[in-house]
């Protein structure tokens, strides 16, 4: 049996968990790749571990991997995977268990990172150049969460330890519901005009695609920050930069893009005011531990005919 990982980024896969107990033939590949490379890298491969959704697996790859028969994401879902494909060509997919929080946590290194300065001070004070910037305030000001899920309530306890106050805002969420949590809810326009800092924590789905665009990014007050850590099709990218290449906003931070890995000619890259980071909310130490564990225990299982953790459609 071959057994194939897919875009281990940091090469850390084999390390984080025995893979000898499946006797089997693993290959780890560093580089991401798509196309025609995706699918000559795959030809052989009787088992795929895909790293969340960084590779798509549309019913045009799949059709052509016809000796793939299980397919293992890590995470709980996987919006690159077409479930009916799999299914119609009898592809087992599976996930694994994860660590709800991590991507909570980096939301708040990006916050302090921005509101701080951090990367403008250190390169200022690698440079020889001693104070060049005067950093921004946490307590009393606003933070506005777009969605008070799992994630975005972590979010918001954080922010009511710094003194701060919530504004909170989701298609389904209600007044009732926020005030569970301590926080206002308050229209999506009036959150984004009245935060300094509007953070978004919502799942991409084809309901809430592009749900911050150009109007909310207007809504925004000059001295306003911007963080995402969810989704990049939850945003219109385009219409963010513009804000921050004209100064209409702050400031933002961001860990996700529309196009990743995000190339060395992004348009975001030479954005000004921003603090950026490659898609890390859900890489940790801990989290990748328990992906492989439960990846090798999804194979385990498939094997012995009774797989589990299934994804369907």
């Amino acid at each position: 049996m071959k057994i194939t990982i897919l875009d281990d980024y940091q090469g850390v896969a084999l390390a984080n968990a025995d893979w000898s107990v499946l006797q089997a033939d693993v290959v780890s590949l560093r580089e991401h790749i798509e196309g025609d490379a995706l699918i000559q890298a795959l030809a052989e491969s009787d088992v795929v571990v895909a790293m969340r959704e960084r590779t798509r697996f549309p019913a045009d790859v799949l059709v052509q991997l016809p000796r793939l028969k299980l397919l293992v994401t890590t995470g709980a879902r996987n919006a690159a995977i077409d479930l009916q494909a799999c299914q119609r060509q009898g592809i087992t997919v599976c996930g694994t268990g994860s660590q709800p929080y991590a991507a909570a946590e980096l939301t708040w290194a990006l916050i302090l990172a921005a509101v701080k300065q951090v990367p403008v001070s250190q390169e200022d004070l690698r440079a020889g150049r001693w104070q060049t910037v005067v950093p921004g305030d946490l307590a009393g000001r606003t933070l506005g969460v777009l969605g008070l899920g799992k994630l975005g309530a972590r979010v918001a306890r954080v922010a009511q330890a710094f003194d701060m106050k919530v504004l909170a805002w989701s298609q389904n969420l209600t007044p009732e519901k926020a005030a569970e949590h301590g926080v206002t809810w308050v229209e999506k326009r009036a959150l984004f005009e009245q935060s300094d800092i509007v953070s978004v924590h919502l799942v991409l789905s084809d309901r809430n695609r592009g749900i911050v665009g150009a109007q909310e990014i207007d809504a925004m007050r000059r001295d306003a920050i911007f963080v995402n850590t969810s989704r990049a099709g939850l945003v219109d990218e385009a219409a963010l930069i513009s804000a921050l290449n004209e100064g209409r906003i702050a400031g933002a931070a961001l860990d996700v893009f529309t196009q990743e890995p995000l190339p060395a000619n992004a348009p975001i890259l030479s954005a000004p005011r921003t603090v950026l980071t490659p898609h890390l909310g859900y890489v940790t130490t801990g989290t990748y531990a328990i992906y492989f564990r439960d990846a090798i225990d999804d194979i385990l299982a498939w094997q012995a005919g009774t797989p589990k953790r299934l994804l369907t459609p």
